[in-house]
């Protein structure tokens, strides 16, 4: 799921809600309808995509304008004019479907790179500029300063295929199985095309795909790949609709050729999904390495083969050591990007500059002079992102202590009507968010500086989280102001499960939460009126009872 980019660029990538809408200029990676979702709704100039993936798309969604979109295409550069300074954009292939690219910005708010989704191989990263390509273990001569990163397979252990080893493994498959009269290949997703195109060669024939059932399917390889399509429905290889209902489809295949006392038809799933669900269920290591060799049976009869169009958290950590940015971004909700080591390693504790381009990507400036020792501990996403529908992953952070020596103030630009702050599931170890209403404003004694902020009208609540807030004078005289979450939701249930509850009474509250509402300057909730006549109603009727 794509997330929503800071709100201090001027530039969204792959997201068409609202919040996106106000960008200036809009970027697509590639055609997936998980990235192009609510495109059909936009109708803002320009975005910015590859030919292939253009075409695609209008195919989806006719009703696109095609002036709207700007081709670039790998290898080409584009300036483009903004407001705020000029910034250049260049495509790179991402190694995942037809038309897919990663996105490296170059301007006034830094150097990003977006990868969107990808698989990085060392020809994908070796064709990025080498000023931003170190050596293992070496800083590259321009440090990118952050990486928007496909982190699908971040949290899956095992090594993935090649997609090369992976097609080998499709095709070795059809060759153990001659007397399978019929062979269905799951491969109607964007993307797999290489396995058909490789089949049809490997075997000289062509690949029959029911244009009436399978339209995208068939639309797509009219595009890439269509000297291997046929239209005969009695051909051998067979694209089969592989989502949903796969083992519905091919439970009934099964038994269609056991009832006419023939061989049972052949049919390969090429998917890392089912390895990625299975995998807790191996007996042991070397077992998941076999399966990962060889085409395995399932007990549904479906063969299934280790096939991935996004990165294997081996070459996630490859790259990142190669790439060596200073902040990660994990723009897919199934990882955090604090569950790659090299995030855990060189991605906390980094001393922020007020020069740093993190100030821009924030929407911050900085006024007056200023003495700022920002120690990040963990930052999981972009610091600050737009709010985005349901569709879309909210990014998510670690708490950041601020340790100020101020002699100015740190203004915040007015926000969007919703913001989160580098939301859940990115980078940081914790999922928390809270909700505040109105200004905040933190003023301590004895002249010290003050931070002010505006609004910040939304945080979600995923979990439930209590929020402490400590107001110190250290030695010097300056104050620490420090936002903790607590580590877990089960500390708040057992506070609420020892405490003493009376139902509708403020009492109910634990200690914690009761110093929460007085440091929030909010009068601790009181019980309903009609509450409390309800519970007096209900003493009296016992005590008649009694009586």
């Amino acid at each position: 799921m794509p997330i929503e980019m800071p709100k201090g660029l001027p530039f969204s990538v792959d997201t068409w809600t609202s919040s996106s809408k106000r960008k200036r200029h809009h970027f697509l990676t590639h055609a997936h309808k998980d990235h192009s979702f609510g495109i059909s709704s936009h109708f803002s100039f320009p975005i910015y995509s590859t030919l292939l993936t253009k075409t695609l798309v209008l195919q989806h969604y006719p009703q696109l304008d095609d002036s709207l979109f700007v081709e670039i295409e790998i290898g080409q550069s584009v300036v483009v004019d903004d407001p705020d300074g000029a910034f250049t954009v260049t495509a790179f292939d991402a190694n995942h479907c037809p038309g897919a690219v990663m996105f490296l910005f170059e301007g006034n708010f830094g150097n990003i790179l977006h990868t969107g989704d990808c698989r990085l191989t060392a020809e994908c990263v070796q064709s990025l500029p080498k000023k931003f390509v170190g050596k293992k273990g070496k800083v590259p001569r321009c440090q990118l300063d952050y990486v928007f990163l496909d982190c699908t397979f971040g949290r899956f252990r095992q090594n993935l295929p090649s997609k090369h080893s992976a097609i080998q493994q499709v095709i070795n498959c059809i060759w153990k199985h001659p007397d399978a009269p019929v062979v269905y290949l799951t491969c109607d997703l964007l993307g797999q095309e290489e396995i058909l195109a490789n089949v049809s060669q490997t075997f000289g024939s062509k690949i029959y795909v029911d244009k009436a059932s399978n339209p995208e399917c068939f639309q797509a390889l009219t595009l890439t790949f269509p000297d291997i399509i046929s239209e005969d429905s009695s051909s051998r290889f067979q694209v089969l609709d592989g989502f949903p209902k796969l083992y519905e489809r091919a439970k009934a295949k099964l038994l269609e050729a056991q009832a006419h006392c023939q061989p049972a038809p052949l049919i390969i799933r090429p998917s890392a999904q089912w390895y990625a669900c299975e995998e807790e269920f191996s007996e042991n290591e070397s077992q998941r390495k076999l399966r990962m060799n060889e085409a395995v049976r399932d007990q549904f009869g479906v063969w299934h083969v280790c096939y991935s169009i996004h990165s294997s958290k081996e070459e996630l950590e490859w790259a990142l050591q190669l790439l060596v940015p200073k902040w990660v971004v994990s723009t897919t909700p199934s990882c955090r990007a604090m569950e790659l080591d090299f995030v855990k390693k060189h991605c906390f504790g980094n001393q922020v500059a007020p020069n740093d381009p993190i100030w821009k990507l924030l929407d911050i400036a900085t006024e007056g002079s200023l003495d700022l020792d920002v120690s990040v501990k963990g930052v999981s996403g972009s610091p600050m992102v737009e709010e985005h529908t349901q569709t879309y992953a909210q990014p998510q952070f670690e708490p950041v202590k601020v340790s100020t020596g101020l002699k100015g103030l740190i203004k915040l630009s007015p926000p969007s009507k919703k913001v989160t702050l580098f939301g859940r599931a990115r980078l940081g170890l914790q999922d928390f968010s809270f909700s505040h209403e109105g200004p905040i404003v933190a003023s301590i004694n004895n002249n010290p500086p003050q931070i002010s902020a505006s609004k910040v009208e939304e945080f979600s609540f995923q979990e439930e989280t209590e929020v402490k807030c400590h107001k110190s004078e250290s030695k010097t005289g300056i104050a620490d102001i420090e936002v903790q979450c607590l580590k877990s939701v089960d500390k708040e249930t057992e506070v609420l499960n020892n405490a003493s509850l009376t139902i509708g009474s403020s009492k109910s509250y634990s200690e914690r939460l009761r110093k929460f509402y007085r440091t929030m300057n909010v009068p601790v909730p009181q019980p309903l009126p009609s509450l409390v006549e309800l519970m007096k109603a209900n003493k009296c009727a016992k005590r008649k009872f009694e009586l």
